[in-house]
């Protein structure tokens, strides 16, 4: 099996971040392309780097890939408004995807959330839910779910919500079900990038406790 490419969607996040690194790191990957909106001044000879409007469709100034890692993701008060969010966590996911239809791309692999359903009364549940359904919809050769429960890991924005409920996780993981346990952003993108490279045909869902058995 020959070399392969990867594109990186939200390489600078908590999870995509960590895949960045992991694929830069594999013999696997050849050639990893991250779109930013701002340069994470990284010199690496497999980075290809491109500073983008994620606003305007980059499709044409990308070269189709073998393996997609959406990691993209913000919050509503990060975001501004309920529109905001969606653009970023729904509408910007499901147009890379198209475009990995487009390339014939053999595995796109994205970030969710553990409790993603399209008819959830939480409005965040909810628009990952939506991705999903539509991600289910296009039949790319290969989609993988993967539904991580509370995020662990050091954020370049502070989240104080955030920060007590991990806490709290620590505490008390001894006696939480797998499918709920806080996991690492670490263990996630391990998860993330061992799977895409089995390139498991059809829709998969991998959840919080398939992850920490896996990371």
């Amino acid at each position: 099996m020959g070399q392969k490419s990867a594109l990186v969607l939200g390489a600078s996040g908590l999870i995509g971040s960590e895949v960045l690194q992991l694929c830069l790191a594999s013999d696997i990957y050849n050639k990893i392309i991250t779109p930013v909106r701002r340069s994470l001044l990284i010199e690496h000879e497999k980075l290809d780097e491109k500073v983008i409007d994620f606003d305007m469709s980059p499709w044409e100034n990308l070269f189709p890939v073998d393996h997609v890692y959406c990691c993209l993701g913000t919050t509503i008060k990060t975001a501004g408004s309920k529109l905001n969010f969606r653009k970023v966590d729904h509408d910007y996911p499901l147009a890379f995807a198209g475009a990995a239809k487009k390339w014939n791309a053999s595995v796109f692999s994205i970030v969710t959330a553990a409790g993603s359903n399209a008819n959830s009364k939480i409005f965040y549940n909810r628009v990952k839910g939506e991705l999903e359904s539509n991600l289910r919809s296009l039949g790319l050769n290969s989609t993988l779910i993967f539904q991580p429960s509370l995020l662990m890991g050091d954020r370049n924005e502070f989240r104080p919500g955030e920060k007590i409920a991990m806490g709290v996780a620590k505490l008390t993981s001894w006696m939480t079900p797998g499918s709920f346990r806080a996991i690492h952003s670490k263990t996630v993108a391990k998860s993330m990038v061992a799977e895409t490279c089995s390139e498991s045909a059809g829709f998969n869902i991998i959840s919080n406790k398939t992850m920490h058995n896996i990371g």
